[in-house]
């Protein structure tokens, strides 16, 4: 089954990094977050991969053609099929196939997707974001959106507010205060499953989180699934220094493929 990821886009809240990198191969613990979001899947062997690539696409590549693992196996690289499509096979190495898309500098996380509908030969394939984590268990997300059969399944999380809470009464006395309490309110947290019938509600280039994903949720077609284990997203500088000060300690919630 596909796992596509978005990888495409310019990162600019992450700046400080993301003039140099594209923001999937900004480090957590010394690994690029898409190496971390890579091996979720594949700790429930979902290993074949379809990366749409965009902004600093090439180092993307490059970062997996000189995976370290050839530095110290015997290792076979495929060069008979177009670039984006060059598989490596590395005795030892992570059993990942991947496909690699250029789908545009500019284009939006709809078109891209669209731009990939090719390489899907599956009913239904996975989707998400190249700055996620979470230690989501992928084999019931997808067995809960094969058992109610509609177009998308979206995994809807609680995620921290970022600023402190305050219970004020009338006169302005403060009555209680909350640090960055979890939200009352559901937010979108990637990790999608979608059936292929979502490529006929995309262009090329769409905002799937706009048209698309409104017109389904319109029709009845989107399906919320909550999870209520640990997420995060990668969105500032502060959450990579956070994200890598939660690794460096040590149990990482995401890293389930150690488990």
């Amino acid at each position: 089954m596909k796992v596509v990821i978005l990888c495409g886009g310019k990162g600019a809240r992450l700046r400080e990094y993301t003039e140099v990198v594209p923001k999937v191969l900004v480090e957590v613990g010394g690994k690029p977050i898409l190496w971390h979001i890579m091996k979720i899947y594949g700790a429930f062997d979902f290993n074949d991969f379809v990366l749409c690539l965009g902004h600093m696409g090439d180092k993307i590549k490059q970062y997996f053609l000189e995976y370290n693992s050839w530095r110290t196996t015997d290792f076979t690289l495929r060069l008979g099929a177009p670039l984006d499509q060059a598989r490596y096979f590395s005795d030892g190495a992570e059993p990942w196939e991947i496909t690699f898309v250029e789908t545009g500098i500019e284009t939006n996380t709809g078109g891209r997707l669209k731009r990939i509908e090719r390489y899907v030969d599956g009913d239904d394939f996975f989707a998400t974001y190249g700055d996620g984590l979470a230690d989501i268990d992928l084999a019931r997300l997808l067995a809960f959106h094969r058992g109610h059969g509609r177009i998308a399944t979206v995994t809807a999380v609680n995620p921290r507010s970022n600023f402190g809470i305050l219970q004020i009464d009338g006169d302005g006395r403060v009555t209680a205060f909350q640090e960055k309490p979890r939200l009352d309110a559901w937010v979108n947290g990637g990790f999608f499953v979608f059936d292929r019938r979502i490529f006929d509600y995309l262009t090329e280039n769409s905002v799937l989180e706009t048209e698309p994903l409104e017109r389904l949720a319109a029709e009845g077609e989107v399906v919320a699934y909550r999870h209520e284990g640990f997420w995060a997203c990668m969105d500032t500088y502060k959450d990579t220094v956070e994200l890598n000060a939660t690794w460096n300690a040590g149990g990482a919630p995401w890293g389930i493929w150690e488990r």
